[in-house]
């Protein structure tokens, strides 16, 4: 008897999908031995990856070993480009993980090695690879990190205006003083243009003071230990801000917490315990 044609593209078609599914468990799932594992040895070949690059770029390491380094090199870039290809075939949706965080590092992970071809040198930025390593929050289910990042992305987002409006102020007032640092010092004096005053104030500013650059007159010396000053209460801008957002969001997630026995919300924020039934609440 003949078999139906019609069958056997059902049957082809189940058989590719149960493939698929197979390979997105162990690839995507680190709640099975299988996934676990997978992320576990994946975690290892980034770690031996990135420290070989490492190991290259030290000339007395690289002199001696430098081709044992080159073929681990393109040993991993092959296995990830491989994992990476994998990754794509077996999502519902290739292109929204692709255009994802981890989507993005996975492809940066292979490309520098490719991209050595046409600019030498540039296969030390394999180093990327280590933010892959970020996995090992899913596979030892630290579920409790991965909250506390969303609060610190969430009191990021909530203060970008702010940082964006004091960067603007800071930038203002480099381009003043380092204005007023040319006219004052000159080029005798190493103030060549407003552009490396500007550079000289940055660096004043910031209370990183490298000396390559230093004024000599008494009212370049007054004008530097003003901004000097100025530097020192400019850092507590950035930090005060961020911190009452980080406060702020961290509120809002007790806030939101949802008693998982009476479903009661609207919870203090403080609050460990269910003001309804005494349920310990889960917070999210």
């Amino acid at each position: 008897m003949k078999k139906n044609p019609q069958h056997r593209a059902d049957t082809g078609s189940t058989s590719r999908n149960g493939w698929r599914e197979t390979l997105f468990v162990i690839i995507f799932r680190a709640d099975t031995p299988a996934g676990k594992w997978f992320d576990v040895v994946l975690i290892a070949s980034i770690v031996t990856s990135v420290v070989a690059v490492m190991l290259d770029s030290i000339h007395a390491v690289s002199s001696v070993y430098g081709l044992q380094l080159y073929g681990i090199e393109w040993f991993f870039t092959i296995l990830f480009t491989v994992e990476y290809i994998l990754r794509l075939g077996c999502v519902r949706r290739p292109l929204k993980y692709a255009t994802s965080f981890f989507g993005i590092v996975d492809l940066l992970a292979v490309l520098p090695t490719y991209l050595s071809f046409l600019f030498p040198g540039s296969q030390y930025l394999i180093v990327i690879r280590v933010l892959r390593v970020l996995r090992i929050f899913r596979v030892l289910k630290l579920v409790q990190y991965i909250r506390e990042v969303n609060v610190l992305a969430r009191a990021f987002r909530a203060s970008s205006r702010k940082i964006i409006v004091f960067l603007f102020t800071v930038l203002t007032l480099v381009i003043i003083f380092g204005a007023l640092m040319y006219m004052i010092e000159g080029e005798e004096h190493g103030f060549t243009s407003i552009p490396r005053s500007i550079y000289w104030a940055i660096v004043t500013l910031t209370t990183v003071g490298y000396g390559d650059i230093s004024p000599r007159t008494g009212i370049g010396q007054a004008l530097a230990a003003m901004i000097m000053i100025i530097g020192y209460s400019i850092i507590a801008v950035p930090t005060g801000i961020v911190t009452v957002e980080i406060s702020r969001a961290t509120q809002e997630r007790k806030s939101r917490t949802v008693c998982p026995a009476c479903t009661a919300g609207t919870h203090d924020p403080d609050a460990t315990f269910c003001k309804h039934c005494g349920t310990k609440l889960i917070i999210p």
